[in-house]
């Protein structure tokens, strides 16, 4: 049965864990005969011809092989989408969201998913798909998969148990988790949290990856040690049992006689795992001027493009603000990357009201964005003392590809319609006899 939470450390180290003593073969991973009469099977995150240090996949040693199933069936997709979309186009508005609604009826982690943008194509296996999620009970029965894209989760609201093939993690307010393609996974709301909600990167392209240091050295940012993967749980139970899968844009259903959480043993470095971004060792400017906002990327998601990413995950800790004679907030731009904000809690610094945790914001290719006029003002007057940004947790999926929001998105009563006004109150200063 599932035990209590452990985990290893390392960032995609190549791991062996069992739960029972000699499940995991010696000298060969498919002998003729495995231990405790299991089935071995491999899974496979990358393609087999893919580069050593590209090549992902893990060997399972498991009570039923996942063929033992039925046909897949069609499912509802409710609230879930998959890019490319049909309509409505893409638009260089910044747009705005309050935090997602909870569910009032009894909504699981599947049901509870709703799309705000996408972008690339997944059958392409380009650029991500944007969602939110509010639940409020426990996936039982029901179990899920994802063939389309690995799932980068950020909690915001509730904890939440991700019972998963290779062993259990368990995250919160601050962490993330990455369940990659695939991997067969169960969320169940922790006790004493009776509902959850947080964001979601779909990443349709290569797995997420560390970012390189360059200059930076070979520390600082995210540390590998500070990653978590499970250590081998299984449970061995019959009964009436779902798989939901993700495939090609749709739901899918297939009935099971078993839980699919039966991996006795497993070794390799294709597995789940969780960071909690405390962690993260902000690297800032201690002179002037702004470093660019790639220094705060925790994870990438690289494109055949160097230096492009399909989509990075980038976060807005709290770290000490110190630059002399600078406007200190992030700075009025334009970009070519397409940027979905969200915060997780406190308050983000380019912003003095509505932005509120669980809340999120998409600026896309070249539309301007940064502090609104409030903001502006307060921070060109301040006192540069140094300062503590505490209290405050944001990020951003920032990807080479425009965002397209979906239709349920733009037509949701928590969209903010007015969020250009944000910027209204900025005026002129400008005086040419005056330096």
């Amino acid at each position: 049965m599932m035990p209590e939470l452990e985990y290893q450390s390392g960032f995609r180290n190549h791991f062996a864990s069992e739960a029972l003593p000699g499940a995991l073969p010696e000298g060969q991973n498919s002998p003729q005969r495995c231990a405790y009469g299991l089935y071995a099977e491999q899974l496979t995150g990358s393609a087999f011809t893919a580069p050593r240090h590209h090549n992902l996949r893990s060997w399972l040693y498991r009570i039923r092989p996942s063929v033992a199933q039925s046909a897949y069936r069609p499912l509802n997709s409710g609230g879930l989408a998959t890019s490319p979309l049909v309509k409505p186009a893409a638009d260089p508005n910044q747009m705005r969201w309050d935090p997602a609604p909870l569910p009032q009826a009894p909504t699981d982690f599947i049901n509870g998913l709703t799309t705000i943008a996408v972008n690339g194509d997944a059958a392409t296996q380009t650029g991500c798909g944007v969602h939110v999620y509010a639940c409020n009970k426990s996936m039982t029965e029901r179990f899920f998969y994802n063939a389309d894209g690995e799932f980068l989760i950020v909690p915001q609201l509730g904890t939440l148990l991700f019972r998963t093939e290779l062993g259990t993690l368990e995250a919160g307010n601050g962490e993330i988790v990455v369940i990659p393609r695939g991997i067969k996974f169960q969320v169940r709301l922790v006790d004493g949290h009776d509902s959850a909600r947080g964001y979601i990167c779909e990443n349709y392209g290569s797995p997420l990856e560390l970012p390189g240091l360059g200059p930076i050295g070979a520390n600082g940012l995210a540390n590998p040690r500070d990653f978590l993967s499970p250590v081998a749980a299984y449970e061995d139970l019959h009964g009436n049992f779902e798989l939901v899968a993700k495939f090609s844009g749709r739901l899918w259903t297939t009935s099971l006689d078993h839980s699919p959480l039966d991996v006795v043993a497993w070794h390799g470095n294709y597995a789940p795992y969780k960071y909690d971004l405390a962690n993260f060792n902000t690297i800032n400017t201690v002179s002037f001027d702004h470093p660019d906002p790639s220094i705060f990327t925790v994870l990438t998601s690289a494109s055949d493009t160097e230096g492009m990413a399909n989509v990075d995950f980038v976060i807005f800790p709290p770290r000490w603000m110190v630059a002399e004679k600078t406007f200190r907030p992030p700075y009025f731009h334009r970009n070519l990357m397409s940027e979905f904000m969200g915060l997780i809690h406190g308050e983000y610094d380019a912003k003095a009201e509505g932005f509120t945790p669980g809340g999120a914001s998409l600026h896309n290719c070249m539309s301007p964005h940064g502090p609104d006029a409030s903001t502006f003002e307060k921070a060109s007057e301040a006192k540069l003392a140094p300062q503590y940004q505490e209290a405050t947790l944001a990020f951003m999926f920032e990807s080479r590809y425009v965002f397209h929001p979906t239709e349920q998105a733009l037509e949701a009563d928590f969209r903010q319609r007015n969020y250009v006004d944000v910027w209204q109150g900025l005026k002129s200063h400008f005086n040419p006899g005056q330096r």
